[in-house]
């Protein structure tokens, strides 16, 4: 039986390796997915300030290094600022099959003006990325807007109902289950495409 794919998923900024979104997800994932969570320097070391971009990146580069070996094919990506990291990565050219990115932050909370899509249109490995319908970082119309400049294929996957933590609203009739169930079928049907 072939080895699964690699998936080095880094986590988000408030967040760390064990954090509930982060063990949601893995687990999600597992059928499909060899996920590898680590955390940044500065959880590490007991801190709450993210490191800085090139510090992040280099971070996820060393994870992704060690366990290529292991692996036939590696995807990078994570939540919110980890995947943001890893595909400014990817970007820079760092070798990997395909990004899975978790509540994309498109923008800074309250700041839709300040967009974070300068580098997408610098990769060429395919994408899948999933935000919420209420994640106030990312909203549809500026998401097709950003997407516009993108060159590789990128599939969008909108969890209705859900914010940027992939909580759901009770009234919504849905389950954060739901949500993580939607994802891993969308992530195996993905990598089946790959």
């Amino acid at each position: 039986m072939a080895a699964l794919p690699t998936f080095v998923c880094a986590h988000g900024a408030g967040g760390h390796k064990d954090d509930r979104g982060m063990l949601r997800l893995a687990e999600a994932l597992q059928p499909c997915l060899e996920v590898v969570r680590f955390d940044f320097p500065y959880r590490e070391q007991g801190s709450k300030r993210p490191d800085p971009m090139p510090v992040l990146k280099a971070s996820i580069a060393a994870v992704a290094d060690r366990t290529r070996a292991a692996s036939g094919r590696l995807l990078l990506g994570g939540r919110s600022m980890g995947g943001r990291a890893a595909s400014m990565l990817a970007a820079d050219g760092f070798a990997c099959d395909g990004l899975l990115l978790f509540a994309y932050p498109l923008h800074p909370a309250g700041r839709p003006e300040k967009l974070r899509t300068a580098h997408l249109a610098s990769l060429t490995v395919p994408v899948l990325c999933f935000n919420g319908t209420r994640d106030p970082l990312c909203t549809r119309g500026l998401m097709a807007q950003a997407l516009a400049q993108v060159r590789t294929r990128w599939d969008m996957h909108w969890l209705e109902g859900a914010d940027h933590s992939f909580r759901t609203l009770k009234s919504s009739g849905r389950s954060e289950a739901q949500t993580y169930e939607e994802i891993a079928r969308a992530a195996a049907r993905w990598l089946e495409t790959l």
